[in-house]
């Protein structure tokens, strides 16, 4: 453990702001390094003459930058390495918090593993199955670009294999976009709550992310008229379906009336229909916008994490732009992995997984209605997380700290705020953990947690 105690002298604003910009000085000046533990809670709240509730408050704004790591019965440490975009990363194992119940995480634990090992037999039994191995056509082969055109047709969308893009996930599918549309500076409109991994391409391609003002049910048209007016961007980012991390689901008027002002100022739009299978039966956006829409779907939310393939529709017309951003990116989704997906989506395999992954967030969703009645839990039925609007005096920052005590990993609205100021909230994921049962004792610590209310440790003064 460091002996850190920050200089705080020259920092404005709030005591538990001051400790984390310190912390992020010291750094830069390489006084601290990756993988530094730092001192307890207690310890630096008694040097620094504060209250522990301040401290923690510090270090859950740190984890927020990205600067930290909390690992629960372990303590606090540098990340490693910095500088992430926070809520954007998977976390490390934990071995010795056996306890600790996954809140955070929204995509479902893998089930196909019988399907997968009768397809890699049946592929190993196939003559020819080296081509494989081989480079094939940067946008995916043939076949897998109609697989792809299947899947998104089965979305709602009607495109032509041609203007399919085979991609290594929808996250490269999102950067493929974001990369072939814009240059350094130019600005990138999303939600004010917002998918963070959108954040972390913006930071890496240095694209500006401005927030949109929304509702419960998603962007509003006349804040995104104002933008477009004001600010000159050139695309947007949206997920009118199940919005992350709001599950919002736009309705078809709505949609029509953002298609329309796209139109007339000319602004490009990427639709992330990641989470659309759970629960959406309206056209996707880019149905209403052929003409400027690039939309993206994958597949490790509905048939597997790991099963990194994902699709992108361009507008008709040239796909060069987007060719060279997946070539410069990744050359080509992994050919072995876009077989098996084609041959899930030919056979039928696809869309039962999908079901099954439906029909289990329902059943989990409907646990979680249960076990928080009376708290502000707001949730699609078939989503696979919800908001959790917190009573006062909760702070989200508060909150996901005092979870982490109780061995629980929550995420606050916080890391998915863009410009603006988010709301003191927290999202439920109840995807990811393994089994029911124990996400049933998650929630209920959840509600415990709501019912015993902020002890004086965790409340910032």
């Amino acid at each position: 453990m460091t002996t850190w105690l920050p200089n705080l002298s020259g920092h404005e604003g709030p005591r538990y702001r001051a400790i984390a910009d310190a912390l992020a000085a010291d750094m830069r000046a390489g006084r601290l390094k990756p993988g530094d533990r730092l001192p307890t809670h207690r310890d630096l709240a008694y040097r620094l003459g504060v209250t522990v509730g301040t401290v923690t408050r510090a270090y859950a704004e740190a984890q927020r930058r990205g600067l930290i790591e909390g690992h629960v019965g372990r303590g606090s440490f540098l990340a490693e390495p910095p500088g992430l975009v926070p809520g954007f990363s998977m976390p490390e194992p934990e071995p010795q918090a056996q306890d600790l119940i996954e809140l955070s995480l929204a995509f479902p634990p893998p089930t196909g593993g019988a399907l997968l090992q009768r397809t890699l037999a049946e592929l190993a039994r196939e003559p020819g199955i080296a081509r494989l191995l081989s480079y094939q056509p940067h946008a995916g082969m043939a076949h897998h670009r109609a697989a792809g055109a299947a899947w998104v047709r089965r979305h709602g969308l009607e495109v032509p294999p041609d203007r399919i893009i085979v991609t290594a996930g929808a996250q490269h599918g999102l950067c493929i976009a974001v990369g072939a549309l814009m240059q350094p500076g130019d600005l990138l409109l999303s939600e004010s709550l917002t998918y963070p991994g959108l954040r972390a391409i913006a930071e890496l391609l240095r694209v500006r992310v401005k927030g949109v003002a929304m509702d419960e049910r998603g962007l509003l048209p006349e804040a995104l008229e104002s933008a477009c007016r004001s600010e000159s961007p050139r695309a947007l980012y949206c997920m009118p379906a199940l919005q992350n991390p709001t599950g919002a689901i736009m309705p078809l008027e709505r949609r029509g009336a953002l298609a329309e002002i796209l139109r007339r100022h000319r602004v490009a739009l990427i639709e992330d229909d990641i989470y659309g299978f759970l629960g959406n039966e309206l056209p996707p956006l880019s149905a209403l916008l052929p003409e400027l829409a690039h939309y993206v779907v994958g597949t490790s939310k509905s048939l597997g994490p790991g099963l990194r393939i994902g699709f992108l529709a361009v507008p008709p017309g040239s796909n060069a732009a987007y060719i060279g951003a997946l070539r410069a990116t990744n050359w080509m989704a992994p050919p072995l992995l876009a077989e098996i997906v084609a041959r899930w989506i030919a056979d039928g395999t696809a869309a039962g997984l999908a079901d099954a992954q439906r029909r289990a967030a329902g059943e989990r969703q409907a646990l979680a209605q249960r076990l928080l009645a009376g708290f502000d839990y707001r949730a699609h039925p078939l989503s696979f997380y919800g908001m959790l609007h917190l009573p006062p005096p909760w702070r989200a920052a508060d909150f996901v700290a005092a979870g982490a005590r109780r061995g629980l990993r929550l995420r606050s609205a916080e890391t998915f705020a863009v410009d603006q100021a988010p709301p003191e909230a927290v999202r439920i994921c109840v995807s990811a953990v393994e089994d029911i049962k124990t996400l049933a004792e998650g929630l209920g610590r959840v509600a415990a947690l709501l019912r015993d209310g902020p002890s004086a440790d965790n409340l910032v003064v």
